[in-house]
C-alpha cells in the first residue's frame, strides 16, 4: 500500500495529465502539488521519506514539466506569473538537491541538470528586464545557488550561457552586485567548492570578477568583486597565482580607481597579492619589465622637464587672464589623458575577458561533445531525437502561426470589403425605397388647409365657429396687459396686412407668368430663327409661321405633349428621386437617343402657355 506522499505525488500527476490546462493553471498545480508533497514528507521523522519524494517526481516526470514551464515565453502568459515562476523555480532547485536518480543517473547529472540550470536562468534574464521584480530575481538567482552548492560541475555551464551573459550585460548595480554575491554566498557555504572546480571554471569565475572591477563604478559591486578575488586566493592559494600573472594591469586599476571608496584594506591586500604574484616571475621577465619601467619613466622625465621649461618661459611672456586660462586648459588635457588611458585599459581588460570567456566556451562546448559521445548507443539516439522533436516542434509553431495570423488577416479583409459592399447596397435600395414611399403618401395625403383666414375652401360657417371659439378662448384668458379693445385693434390690423400681403403676392404671381410666357415666346422664336430655311427657299407657309402667334406655341405645345407620352413610357426605378412631370433637356436628350431618334421638345416653361392664351405677346 502507498504511503501519503507517493498517493500525492501520484495525484499531482494524474492532474498534470489533463490537456484542458493553460499554461497559468499548469504553474500553480505544480507549486501547491509539490509544496505539499514536500510537507507531508518533511512531517515524517524518517529522513530518507523526502529524498523519496523528490526521487519519485523525478521519475515520474513532474520535475520535467517544471522545467519545461519555466522554459515558457512570458507572452504566452498572462496576469502575474512571475511571483508563481518564481516560487516553481525555488521548489525545482530544492527537489534537485537530495535526490536518488538511480539507474538514470548519467542522465539526471549530463542532461537533465544542464535543462534546470538553464532554464532558471532563462527565468532570471527575464525577471531581470522588469523593475518591480528585483526580490523574485534574487530569489531566482539564490535557487540558482543553492543548485551549484550541490552539483559543482554546473558551474562551468553557467558561466558560459547566454542568459548569463545577458545578466552580465545589464547595466544597472543591482543585478551585477547579485551575480557576484551568488559565487561568494557558493563559496562561503561550500569550502570545497573552489577546490572541485577545473582550472578553466576557475578562470571564468576570475573573468567575472575582474571585469566587474573594470566595467562597474559602484562602490557595493567593486568591494564584492574584490572580496570573491581574495576568497578565491585563500581557498586555492598557489592555483590562483599563475592565473592572476594573466591579468596585467590589474594592480594600476585597483590603485587609481578603486581607492577612497571605503574598502582601501581589501584594495592593499589584493595588490599586495598581485604584486607578490610577480616576485615569483623568471629572471627574464623581471628584465624585461624592469627596462620597460625605467624608459617609462625616463621619458616622463625629460617630458616633466620640457613642460615646465616651456610653460616658465610662456608664463612669463602672457597675463595673467592668459595664464589662468592656459592652466585650466591644461588640467583639462591631462584629465582627458588621464580617462582615455584609463579606458585604454579597461578596452584591454574587456577584450582579454572576453577571449578568455570565448575560449572557455569553445573547451566547454568541446567537452559536452565528448561527455556525449561517453552515453549508451540507445541514449545518444533518444536524445538526438528529442532534440530534433524539439526544433521540429519550435519550427512548425512560429511556421503556423505566421500562416494563421496571415490567413486572419485575410479573411477579416474580405469580410470587411464584403460587409462594406452589402451596408452600401442596403443603404442605396433603402434610400431609393423611402423617396418612393414617401412620394406615395404625400400623393394619398389629403392637402393641408392653411392657416389664414380667407383661403379657399373655409366656408362660412367654419369660419364662425373658428371666431366663436377665438373669442371664448380670449374672454376665459384675458390679457394682464392687453385690454380687449386693443387685441380688436391689433387683430383688425393683422387681417389688413395680411389681405395686403396675398394681394401683392397675387399680384407679383402674375408678373411672374407673364415673365415665364415672354421668355417662352422668346425662346420659341429662337428656335424657329435658328431653324429657319434660307430666304431664297421660303415658301408662304413658312412665312406664315414667323408673321402668326399661335403657330409657334401650338408647335411648343405638340412638343410638351409629346415628352409627356413619351416619359409615360419610362421604368418606374427611372422615376425615382425626381417629380415624374419634370423633364430637364439633358434627360429629354437622353430619351431621344434611347428611342431611336424620336424627336422629344418643349420645356417646362411651355405647360404655362395655355394659362396665358389671353395675354398680349
Amino acid at each position: 500500500m502507498e504511503s501519503v506522499e507517493e498517493a500525492v505525488v501520484s495525484e499531482l500527476k494524474k492532474q498534470l495529465e489533463d490537456e484542458d490546462l493553460n499554461p497559468e493553471q499548469k504553474i500553480n498545480l505544480l507549486n501547491n502539488g509539490i509544496n505539499k508533497a514536500l510537507n507531508v514528507a518533511a512531517t515524517q521523522t524518517d529522513s530518507s521519506v523526502l529524498t523519496r519524494v523528490k526521487s519519485q517526481l523525478y521519475h515520474t516526470g513532474v520535475l520535467s514539466q517544471c522545467v519545461h514551464a519555466l522554459s515558457l515565453d512570458p507572452i504566452r502568459l498572462r496576469g502575474n506569473w512571475t511571483a508563481a515562476a518564481a516560487t516553481l523555480a525555488q521548489l525545482t532547485s530544492s527537489c534537485c538537491v537530495g535526490v536518488d536518480p538511480g539507474k538514470h543517473s548519467k542522465a539526471f547529472h549530463r542532461l537533465f541538470l544542464p535543462s534546470v540550470i538553464d532554464s532558471l536562468l532563462s527565468l532570471a534574464s527575464q525577471l531581470m528586464r522588469r523593475a518591480e521584480s528585483s526580490s523574485l530575481f534574487r530569489k531566482v538567482m539564490d535557487s540558482v545557488s543553492w543548485l551549484l552548492r550541490a552539483h559543482t560541475q554546473l558551474t562551468t555551464q553557467v558561466l558560459s550561457s547566454v542568459h548569463y551573459e545577458r545578466i552580465q550585460m545589464c547595466d544597472e548595480a543591482t543585478v551585477s552586485l547579485l551575480c557576484v554575491q551568488l559565487w561568494i554566498q557558493t563559496c562561503t557555504a561550500s569550502r570545497d567548492f573552489l577546490s572541485r572546480l577545473s582550472d578553466d571554471s576557475v578562470l571564468l569565475l576570475l573573468n567575472e570578477a575582474v571585469g566587474q572591477l573594470a566595467v562597474s563604478s559602484d562602490s557595493a559591486v567593486g568591494r564584492a568583486s574584490v572580496m570573491l578575488i581574495l576568497l578565491m586566493a585563500n581557498q586555492l592559494q598557489l592555483r590562483l597565482q599563475p592565473l592572476l600573472l594573466s591579468f596585467r594591469g590589474l594592480d594600476n586599476l585597483l590603485d587609481k580607481d578603486w581607492r577612497g571608496q571605503g574598502f582601501d584594506q581589501d584594495v592593499d591586500q589584493l595588490i599586495a597579492l598581485i604584486q607578490s604574484d610577480r616576485s615569483t616571475m623568471s629572471p627574464s621577465q623581471v628584465r624585461l619589465d624592469t627596462s620597460l619601467t625605467e624608459h617609462v619613466r625616463a621619458a616622463c622625465v625629460i617630458q616633466a622637464a620640457w613642460r615646465s621649461y616651456r610653460t616658465r618661459r610662456r608664463v612669463k611672456s602672457l597675463s595673467r587672464a592668459v595664464s589662468t586660462l592656459q592652466r585650466r586648459y591644461r588640467a583639462r588635457r591631462r584629465q582627458q589623458q588621464q580617462q582615455k588611458q584609463a579606458q585604454q585599459w579597461e578596452e584591454e581588460l574587456k577584450y582579454q575577458v572576453c577571449v578568455r570567456r570565448q575560449q572557455a566556451r569553445r573547451a566547454f562546448h568541446q567537452k559536452q561533445r565528448q561527455l556525449l559521445q561517453l552515453l549508451p548507443p540507445d541514449q545518444v539516439q533518444s536524445y538526438l531525437q528529442e532534440c530534433e522533436r524539439r526544433a521540429a516542434v519550435v519550427i512548425q509553431s512560429f511556421w503556423r502561426g505566421f500562416r494563421e495570423r496571415r490567413r486572419y488577416n485575410n479573411t477579416h479583409r474580405n469580410t470587411l470589403r464584403h460587409t462594406r459592399s452589402q451596408q452600401q447596397a442596403a443603404r442605396t435600395l433603402q434610400r431609393a425605397v423611402r423617396h418612393f414611399l414617401q412620394e406615395r403618401r404625400e400623393a394619398k395625403a389629403p392637402p393641408v388647409a392653411p392657416f389664414w383666414i380667407g383661403q379657399k375652401g373655409l366656408t362660412d360657417s367654419r369660419r364662425a365657429e373658428l371666431k366663436t371659439q377665438l373669442e371664448d378662448y380670449i374672454a376665459a384668458h384675458p390679457s394682464s396687459h392687453v385690454s380687449p379693445e386693443e387685441c380688436q385693434r391689433l387683430h383688425e390690423e393683422v387681417q389688413l396686412l395680411l389681405l395686403s400681403e396675398l394681394q401683392r403676392g397675387e399680384q407679383r404671381r402674375r408678373e411672374e407668368q407673364r415673365m415665364e410666357a415672354l421668355l417662352a415666346h422668346t425662346h420659341t422664336q429662337l428656335e424657329l430663327l435658328r431653324d429657319a430655311p434660307p430666304l431664297s427657299v421660303v415658301t408662304a407657309t413658312d412665312a406664315e409661321s414667323f408673321l402668326s402667334l399661335s403657330g409657334p406655341v401650338a408647335a411648343r405645345a405638340r412638343d410638351a405633349h409629346n415628352a409627356r407620352l413619351q416619359a409615360s413610357r419610362l421604368p418606374w426605378w427611372r422615376t425615382l428621386g425626381e417629380p415624374v412631370d419634370v423633364f430637364t433637356p439633358a434627360h429629354l436628350q437622353d430619351l431621344e437617343a434611347e428611342l431611336g431618334g424620336l424627336f422629344v421638345g418643349g420645356s417646362a416653361e411651355v405647360s404655362k402657355l395655355t394659362e396665358v392664351d389671353g395675354l398680349n405677346l
